[in-house]
Formats: C-alpha cells, structure tokens, sequence
C-alpha cells in the first residue's frame, strides 16, 4: 500500500464567510466561489484544501454534527518574517477573529494561534529572525 495525504477538508456554517478568512492569508479562489457547497484548491506542493457546507456533509451522513471541544482540526500557515505573523494575525483579529496573540515561542519560531469562522484553529508562524 502506498498511501499519500491528498486533500484536509473542512465543513463550514457559511461558506462565503470561511473563504473570506482564508483569503486575508493569501489563498485564492474563483469569483463564484462564496455561494459554492463544495470549494478546493491546490496549494504549493500539491496538497488539496477542500470546504464543504454542511448541507454537503448531511448529504451523505444524515446524523452528521459538528465535533463538540476544541479537537476539530488544526491548520499552519508559515510566513517570511515575524512581522508577517503580526500583519496576519493583526487584519485576522481587526475582522472579528479571536484566538492567542503572536509571541515569541520558546522552540524558536513567532507563533499566534488564530480561530477560523468555525471554530478550527489556524496557527501562523514564523522562524525568528
């Protein structure tokens, strides 16, 4: 068997609302995209990040609900320069997102933890210079 991690998906209450989020960290999507149950895009080196609505997910899992916690799913975004960290988390925060302001962590990279509209946390980080 030779299996290769292919795609992270996530399911998203709103999609427009998602996809705005991930756009202020650089990920493009076409214009109609914010009314779509089902979004992917390819990121450098191939991976597939994918959104689904919930209506997509109840689809094909009637009972499907929300994970309950904080244990959903965890995503990195690695930046240039600890001021990149600062800039993002700052415009994230500035457009009502919450999460654990940029610090310098001890394992030598400027880290800020950053919640996505759905509750999954979204880590940025940068070596530090």
């Amino acid at each position: 068997m030779n299996a290769r991690l292919d795609l992270v998906g996530l399911v998203v209450a709103d999609m427009a609302a998602s996809l705005a989020f991930y756009r202020a960290l650089g990920l493009e999507f076409p214009a109609d995209a914010d009314a779509q149950p089902h979004v992917e895009t390819v990121l450098p080196g191939g991976l597939r990040l994918a959104w689904d609505t919930v209506d997509v997910i109840r689809g094909f899992d009637p009972d499907w609900t929300p994970p309950e916690g904080s244990a959903r799913v965890s995503l990195a975004f690695a930046f240039d320069s600890p001021a990149e960290v600062d800039a993002a988390y700052a415009e994230l925060a500035a457009a009502g997102h919450s999460g654990k302001e940029p610090w310098n962590a001890p394992w030598g990279q400027r880290y800020a933890i950053v919640h996505d509209p759905d509750g999954n946390g979204v880590d940025l980080f940068s070596p530090l210079e």
